[in-house]
Parts: structure tokens; C-alpha cells; sequence
């Protein structure tokens, strides 16, 4: 019997205290933690806001959005993604900032949901460069990580979808 193979993945963040960012950083989760205020989050009393930065420098914001038709709603991360592809197609998405004001979020588990992260790949992979991902809860500690894939061992891919034969 042959011995099987073993894949493993390290995903690696850097954390940083949130005045040892740049300002362009600390611009981008502001925009995020003012898109968190504006979550309809009725249910889970669990809000978080994204906010998107382009290769130009707009700032694309979404918010978290509930419904008791569970499970309608969206994640504030993925709604600030779709927005921006849906509103500025093409563009590079160079950064998302994802945070939650909730005393519910736990600063060193705070991470997109799985639906979430191969979003944030897909996008990633679409634009042929990776995108910068910042996370906060609350005004504690900030952990990034340089690239959307490196929060999403295996992330789903496949050929033949989407209309395009390889």
C-alpha cells in the first residue's frame, strides 16, 4: 500500500497596533467602522462594516444587511465587494478593511466567514493581484494579511464554469 501524500497551509497575519498604521490604513478601516454603524443586524446583534479601496482611491463601502427570511442577508465584507465590482467594474480592489464595533466579536477569532473569504479569492484571482485584507473589532489590535488566498486554504476552483472552457 502506498503512504498518502500531505498538503498542509500556513496562513500568516501580521497584527499591529492601530497607530502603527499608515494613514491610508487607518483612513480605509474608519470607512469601515462607519459602514459597521450603518448594519441592519436585528437578529444577530453582530454588525460589520467593509469598505473597499480601489487602485485610484475610492472607497467602497457595505455594511452587513439581516433578514428573519434567514438566510437573505448578506455579510458587510461581501455587499462592499459586490458594490464595487457592480459600480466600478473592472478596477482593482487594493484593499478591504472588515471590521465589527460588536462585544460579541472576538478580536483574536475576528476572520470572514468561509462564503466570505472565497469571495474575497475570486475577486483576488480575477484582478491578477492580490488584495490586502485588514480586520479590527472594535478600536483593538489590527491583523492583515497581504493576500485574500492566504485566508482561504484550498479555496474552491474550478474549469468549464462560468462559460469560459479551458
Amino acid at each position: 500500500m502506498a503512504k498518502p501524500q500531505t498538503r498542509e497551509w500556513r496562513s500568516t497575519l501580521t497584527v499591529w497596533s492601530p497607530a502603527d498604521l499608515d494613514a491610508a490604513d487607518r483612513g480605509l478601516l474608519r470607512e469601515a467602522h462607519e459602514a459597521a454603524s450603518k448594519a441592519y443586524a436585528p437578529y444577530s446583534l453582530f454588525q460589520v462594516g467593509g469598505a473597499v479601496r480601489l487602485e485610484d482611491g475610492t472607497v467602497v463601502r457595505g455594511s452587513n444587511q439581516e433578514n428573519m427570511a434567514y438566510p437573505s442577508g448578506m455579510c458587510g465584507e461581501r455587499v462592499a465587494v459586490f458594490a464595487a465590482g457592480a459600480q466600478h467594474p473592472g478596477a482593482v480592489m487594493r484593499a478591504v478593511a472588515i471590521v465589527s464595533p460588536s462585544p460579541k466579536a472576538i478580536a483574536d477569532a475576528f476572520m470572514p466567514c468561509g462564503g466570505c473569504r472565497q469571495v474575497l479569492v475570486e475577486a483576488e484571482r480575477r484582478q491578477g493581484q492580490p488584495m490586502r485584507v485588514i480586520l479590527q473589532v472594535r478600536d483593538e489590535a489590527v491583523m492583515i494579511s497581504e493576500s485574500a488566498v492566504n485566508l482561504m486554504p484550498f479555496a474552491f476552483e474550478a474549469l468549464g464554469l462560468g462559460g469560459q472552457e479551458s
